[in-house]
């Protein structure tokens, strides 16, 4: 994944295109996800789908994870891109939403009306791209990389469903849905990476969505060489720097978003993390630095 986000950063900078992951969006379909668009067309509802493609999002990608969050009659579909290490991924993301929004139009035609879209980094200079793409509004800064439609929305029906074949595409795929080179770092890196937001993430928790206690986790983790705190810093610091990336984001919505119950804990992890300060990050002369410290 840490590729592909180079990739795709490197080519909007070098196109001096700054919708680049918008442009690619435009020229994919579900045909691209191979057998897993199978499964999702043929689910009786959107709401099903969204939940088929959540479920085997790794088979398409193991950097994606798209979540489904209900509240109040109204639906978020969430996604977080996880590279691995503190890069942009701007391009991804809106490759990503963009894809997510392009499919759903597909299957619903023109019932398809999402309320939002919300993206975590600044807006570009121009935002008639991003509002001609998704036809709605296109909200930057937010907390969330996401799509926001009404409940009754993704409960549509699918108009050329057949669980016929739905079944059968899950059963194939359910034997090659296990990630057997999956390790206990990843698993755990995935929980902290989708819990951290909620200020509910610790070692317990992530145990016990993992489904072992407390002292099974950190004796796997230890075997490859981590910790759960070193897991749990690595993760704030890729998230960090792509936080305090957009200037209009107060520092503590920045601190919640890493989990930490109060700004002064976050300003004191980051400069001990990164040696500095985050206005002094903030400069380009501490971008670099950043830069070559993670290669």
């Amino acid at each position: 994944m840490t590729a592909v986000a180079r990739l795709l950063e490197d080519s909007a900078a070098r196109s001096e295109r700054p919708d680049f992951g918008l442009r690619l969006a435009e020229r994919r379909s579900l045909s691209n996800l191979g057998v897993l668009a199978l499964l999702v067309r043929e689910q009786p509802t959107i709401r099903k789908a969204l939940e088929a493609l959540a479920g085997y999002m790794h088979l398409h990608s193991d950097g994606l994870r798209l979540t489904i969050t209900e509240d109040a009659g109204s639906v978020t579909i969430g996604l977080a891109v996880d590279s691995g290490r503190p890069l942009p991924i701007r391009q991804g993301v809106e490759l990503g939403l963009g894809f997510i929004h392009r499919s759903l139009s597909q299957l619903l035609g023109r019932r398809w009306r999402p309320q939002a879209i919300c993206f975590t980094h600044a807006a570009p200079a121009r935002t008639d791209a991003h509002r001609r793409f998704f036809g709605t509004n296109v909200q930057f800064g937010q907390d969330y990389n996401g799509i926001v439609c009404f409940a009754h929305d993704i409960d549509a029906a699918v108009p050329t469903s057949d669980p016929a074949i739905a079944r059968h595409i899950q059963q194939y795929l359910d034997t090659v849905a296990p990630r057997p080179h999956a390790t206990m770092r990843d698993n755990a890196r995935e929980c902290v990476y989708l819990t951290l937001a909620s200020g509910l993430c610790s070692a317990d928790r992530v145990a016990k969505h993992l489904g072992i206690d407390r002292r099974t986790l950190h004796r796997h983790l230890a075997r490859e060489g981590e910790t759960f705190s070193s897991l749990l810093d690595a993760v704030r610091a890729e998230l960090a720097t792509r936080y305090i990336g957009n200037r209009d984001r107060p520092l503590a919505s920045v601190a919640e978003l890493l989990g930490f119950s109060a700004l002064s804990a976050f300003s004191r992890w980051f400069r001990g993390r990164f040696g500095c300060s985050v206005s002094q990050w903030r400069t380009s002369e501490g971008r670099a630095v950043i830069a070559q410290d993670n290669g």
